[in-house]
């Protein structure tokens, strides 16, 4: 491992940026965002958000040439100009006041590098490749986007502030382990898509009310349509293939349609579909994340009786629709 991984607490902290363009921007804009008080150094301020930000008061600018001793009052320093001479001046000048530098595109003069991000507050995710390959960390980036869903960030921040009273409530390690697993399996999705922030919230707060030490400990089930092609599976149906621990799906449907799915998933074929949801809605009562895999469209009928017999059994439910080939 080349570099050691941290998260630098910013707030109300002064940082320096030195440099008027779009990195620039970038960097402040990065910077504002996680609190931190931002002091611009630039010959010119060229971008308009950079303009616009020292109109407001959000940043502050320091005039005249550039004095090395501004970076004794600075946690950190970002070098975000094309000056090479420059760039490693403020380096050996940071070095030597012992304060933290990065320098843009620059990973020999830098002491700390910026990575790839997947922010999903309070949950955020970091990719660096320690400078080596800045666009391979952004493939994995994206990569990662469409792996975490939005309301990763909801449960994260729900998780912190009832912290307290979910010790209350579950003193037991394991109980309260058990159901912080339910709470990931796709609990608050339906909640949060109905009325965002707030309704899950209500959600989590009426799973933790019925919780308790004779808890249930039901997993989850989704009823995912078959694609007969990667690409015509929604990014909710690929989580949930990548995220199961067991795969049921009726004979016939072809070998295809489980190429996305995750590899050491347990897999079972059942003769037809009605036997395929009585084995996939057992492996979910024993606690499993399951797949039950099935060529569209799914009868209403069975889908109406999985719903019904998830919601009595305190299994998490959802249904994945794959999306419509238009050739």
């Amino acid at each position: 491992m080349a570099l050691y991984p941290l998260f630098a607490e910013l707030e109300g902290r002064e940082v320096l940026v030195v440099g008027g363009g779009e990195v620039a921007a970038r960097k402040v804009a990065a910077l504002l965002k996680a609190g931190a008080l931002v002091r611009l150094h630039a010959r010119e301020v060229l971008h308009p958000e950079l303009r616009e930000a020292l109109e407001t008061g959000r940043i502050e600018r320091l005039a005249g040439d550039f004095d090395p001793a501004c970076l004794d009052a600075i946690w950190l320093a970002v070098a975000a100009t094309d000056d090479v001479a420059f760039n490693a001046g403020l380096a050996a000048e940071a070095g030597r006041r012992r304060r933290l530098v990065n320098v843009v595109d620059d990973a020999a003069l830098s002491t700390f590098q910026v990575p790839a991000v997947v922010d999903r507050a309070p949950l955020v995710v970091a990719i660096s490749s320690a400078g080596a390959a800045p666009m391979l960390a952004r493939r994995v980036r994206e990569r990662l986007e469409t792996l975490l869903e939005p309301s990763l960030g909801t449960l994260a921040a729900l998780f912190g502030r009832h912290r307290e009273r979910i010790r209350e409530r579950l003193p037991s390690t394991t109980t309260r382990r058990r159901w912080f697993e339910r709470m990931l399996d796709g609990r608050l999705d339906h909640a949060f898509e109905a009325g965002g922030a707030a309704a899950a919230e209500a959600r989590f707060l009426e799973e933790l009310e019925a919780a308790g030490e004779g808890m249930d400990a039901g997993g989850a089930l989704s009823l995912v349509e078959a694609a007969p092609a990667t690409d015509l599976y929604t990014l909710r149906g690929l989580r949930a293939l990548n995220e199961a621990d067991a795969i049921v799906l009726a004979a016939g449907t072809p070998a295809e349609a489980l190429e996305p799915a995750r590899r050491d998933a347990h897999r079972v074929r059942e003769a037809d579909p009605a036997a395929a949801a009585e084995r996939a809605l057992h492996l979910a009562a024993d606690g499993a994340r399951v797949v039950l895999l099935l060529e569209g469209p799914v009868p209403a009928q069975l889908h109406q009786r999985l719903q019904e017999r998830c919601n009595a059994h305190g299994i998490a439910w959802r249904a994945i629709p794959a999306v419509s080939d238009p050739g």
